[in-house]
């Protein structure tokens, strides 16, 4: 071919590859990976993920992919994989009651709409179920179970001297919530959600302050998120009332970075991600591109990651003989707290589980989110579940109670 001929086609060619990449690699531009399985399918916006307002099919990619809606960075793993072996016992006779009616397993995984489940005792997996096209490689959403991962990771920049005090005041390490209704909060208000800041969380109301703080992360610009917070206004006096708030995670994400002046997913990949030995990289929403990980959702990891996860806290936040968190973080951090003259079954954004429900959940606690997603984790019986659901609204639709399953695992399993 002439020459002439050939470069201007390379320039034609290389042209049309630049257009085709803007067009078509919006995601390529602003996630770091993305997973295998329904990468090229259709997945749903984020305002119809809280809305509840998805088709089954492409909801459920869309949980499978979320890494696709905003921005993200990667959290890492390292060389060496944390073993998890295939148990010979089996999860036998398996049935239980929930709201006076009896169920299996099998009524467990359709009625609450499963799409994963993983159940390992004594650290060995006992059951291993995925759903609707999942497999172990699907990374899957976290939603609320991401902040429990944020307040560990204040336990862990605690231990390593970057935070001084649980009891400091948040404006140490966040200046810019001076004279805001944040002012005279300690970072133990914020963990235990006591700030007394005003707060509305309803998914589906499209004027909640949850929704707000949703529209901040869709403007993608830096910054958003703390000045929406910084807007808020008080509504009774600090560690009087207890107030779920995405908000306030939101805020302890940005005084985690602030405290350890780099990116929370180098941070959670250092301290726990490559060390405990996870196998798969997981990637974590982002405020605005290379900005803010968002600190109360958008983490995305695979089943048996979360797992590991689970076994880490389960271990009491050791990794070999090595204490990643303060002393005595764990146990505070599940324990229920009285706030103002109620007790409320919250620790450090973990959820013990309340003893109406059995004392086999004695010392028991979870990490969850809205959809049906879980970190089951009770040590008495070492046991972790990890559950993965796809429900039809953020909440209110699980048939079976959650903590009425867990429970029979446990009980089928139990060590006595």
């Amino acid at each position: 071919m002439n020459k002439k001929y050939s470069n201007l086609h390379t320039t034609y060619f290389l042209r049309f590859s630049y257009i085709v990449f803007l067009v078509l690699g919006y995601n390529t531009v602003f996630c770091d990976t993305k997973t295998e399985i329904g990468a090229d399918n259709p997945i749903g916006s984020i305002k119809e993920v809280y809305d509840g307002t998805l088709l089954p099919d492409i909801q459920i990619n869309t949980f499978r992919n979320i890494d696709r809606i905003f921005p993200t960075h990667i959290v890492k793993h390292g060389n060496y994989i944390y073993p998890l072996s295939e148990s010979e016992k089996p999860l036998l006779n398996l049935k239980f009651r929930s709201a006076d009616k009896e169920y299996d397993l099998y009524d467990y995984l359709s009625l609450n709409h499963v799409t994963g489940l993983l159940i390992i005792k004594d650290g060995e997996i006992i059951k291993e179920i995925y759903q609707n096209g999942n497999t172990e490689k699907t990374r899957w959403m976290s939603m609320s179970m991401v902040k429990s991962i944020t307040a560990t990771l204040i336990g862990a920049a605690i231990k390593d001297g970057y935070i001084k005090s649980i009891d400091e005041p948040i404006v140490n390490y966040l200046p810019e919530l001076q004279s805001s209704a944040y002012d005279g909060v300690t970072i133990r208000n914020l963990l235990q959600m006591a700030s007394g800041v005003k707060w509305n969380e309803t998914y589906t109301d499209p004027n909640s302050d949850r929704r707000h703080l949703l529209n901040a992360q869709i403007s993608q610009e830096a910054g958003s998120t703390l000045r929406l917070m910084t807007t808020l206004p008080k509504a009774a006096p600090v560690g009087s009332v207890w107030n779920y708030s995405t908000g306030e995670t939101q805020v302890a994400g940005a005084l985690l970075r602030a405290a350890v002046k780099k990116p929370l997913s180098d941070y959670l990949s250092e301290k726990i991600w490559s060390k405990y030995g996870m196998q798969s990289d997981a990637t974590w929403w982002l405020e605005s591109p290379n900005g803010l990980e968002i600190g109360g959702s958008g983490l995305s990891a695979t089943l048996r990651d979360y797992g590991r996860f689970g076994l880490f806290l389960l271990n009491g936040g050791k990794i070999g003989n090595e204490s990643i968190l303060p002393d005595g973080w764990l146990q505070d951090a599940t324990t229920s707290k009285l706030v103002g003259s109620k007790t409320v079954d919250y620790g450090y954004m973990l959820w013990p589980i309340p003893h109406s429900y059995g004392l086999i959940h004695h010392s028991a606690f979870e990490a969850r989110g809205i959809f049906g997603q879980h970190i089951y984790v009770n040590p008495k019986q070492n046991i972790v579940i990890v559950v993965w659901s796809a429900q039809s609204k953020p909440t209110g639709k699980a048939i079976i109670t959650d903590y009425d399953f867990f429970g029979a695992v446990a009980n089928t399993l139990s060590t006595k």
